[in-house]
Parts: C-alpha cells; structure tokens; sequence
C-alpha cells in the first residue's frame, strides 16, 4: 500500500479542518517542515500537501513551507491547492514536486487539465474529487457543483487523467473512517485509474478494509495528529499491505 501522511498548511503553520470547515480549525505544528521530517525518520517516503490559503486565494499562499519541504526531504511530494493554470503547475514541478493536484480546475477548467496532461504527463497530474457522491465540492470546499463524483472522474478519465485523490467531505477530520464502498465503487467503475483513498482514516483497521476492497493509494491526516494510528504503523501498511 502507498500512503501519503497529510500536511495541510494555513498561515505557514500545520493544520487540520473538520470536514473542510475553515472555521474549525485544529492547530498541529508551527514547523511543517519538522513534522515532514518526522515522516522520513519513520521510514516513509510519500508526503501529501494541501495549501488551505491556496485554495481559498486561487493562487500558492504556502509556497516558500513547500519549497522547503521539497528541498530538505527526499520524500515524494505531491502539492494541493491553489493550482489553476499551467504557470503554477510548471513552478511547483520545477521546484521538484512530484506530482500536482487540481480540484477545483477539473470541473471549471478542463481544457487545463488536458493541457497539464499533454505537457507533463498522467504520472505528474492528480485530479482531486472532494465533496459527497452526488456533489462535488470546488473553491476549497467553499463551494457546491451538481456534478456526481462518478461523472466527473469519467470525464477526466476520457480526457487520460489515471489518478484520483477522492475525498468525502463528510469523513473528513471525523476519525470515523472512510467512505469504503464509495471509493471501491470508482476504482471498480474505472479500473485504468488509481484512486487515492482521502477523508475519514481512523486506524490500521481502515488501512486493510481499504486494502481488501481493491484500493492501494490511502491518505492519512487527523488519525496521525490524534494517536490512533502511528507512523511505524503507517510504514508497517507500506510493506504488510502490499
């Protein structure tokens, strides 16, 4: 199992929302670089950005934590939030980034994402899909679309997107675990793609439901900052779940 233990940045500091809310806010560190560090030294190699001022602002907000995480670390880093045009993917893949995320974009700016995958290739393009099945969140989950999570993955998938960061708002921050069925459903309705499992992660348990219903991709967030799943376990998933 590859597993991407999360960083969401606010204000230059390490953060986590309950369900995208930004009002409720649960401050993790005030060095996200550490943090990612702390990551390395427990034998993982994967790390997943999310840039909250980004989102919100349309634009990098958290640029110069970023930099300093690609820079300092070897991990494999991917980068969310704020990325909605081609100068912003070409400046985080530049800097190293492995790979970018867009959200919002994929709904309101398909003609980037197309031409994201022409340029750099399906391996560096992520599309995220956040919402609930039926509605598909953009602008940072400030806002509400009435496309359906599957419709747009099929779309994206048409266009030659293959890897998808699939969150369910309503898991999300919660610790009771992810949306399951959800998620297997997509990777058995598109089987060409990955998709990446997001919101929700509680304990190790999650990670071999996940694991048993076909999913390979899992991002972990709140379930690291409140204890109930550790990093030795999270590098233990890396290799037991494979």
């Amino acid at each position: 199992m590859r597993v991407f233990p999360a960083i969401d940045l606010l204000n230059g500091h390490s953060v986590r929302l309950y369900q995208g809310d930004y009002q409720q806010v649960t401050p993790v560190s005030s060095d996200p670089l550490a943090q990612a560090k702390s990551f390395v030294a427990a034998g993982l190699s994967r790390i997943h950005l999310v840039d909250l001022d980004g989102a919100k602002a349309g634009q990098p907000e958290n640029f110069d934590v970023i930099q300093k995480i690609r820079q300092q670390t070897d991990l494999f880093v991917e980068v969310g939030g704020g990325i909605r045009d081609m100068a912003t993917i070409q400046r985080y893949l530049t800097l190293g980034v492995d790979r970018v995320i867009l959200g919002s974009s994929a709904l309101k700016q398909p003609e980037l994402v197309v031409a994201a995958l022409a340029e750099f290739g399906p391996a560096r393009i992520v599309v995220g899909i956040d919402g609930t099945p039926q509605q598909v969140a953009t602008e940072g989950w400030l806002a509400q679309s009435n496309v359906t999570m599957a419709d747009l993955m099929g779309a994206m998938t048409a266009k030659g997107v293959r890897q998808f960061i699939v969150t369910d708002v309503t898991k999300d921050g919660t610790l009771q675990g992810p949306n399951v069925t959800l998620l297997a459903d997509l990777q058995a309705k598109y089987p060409q793609a990955t998709v990446v499992a997001s919101g929700g992660m509680r304990d190790y348990q999650d990670l071999e439901a996940l694991k048993a219903a076909g999913l390979n991709d899992v991002i972990v967030g709140k379930a690291l900052v409140k204890g109930t799943i550790t990093l030795a376990e999270l590098a233990q998933a890396e290799v037991a779940l494979c």
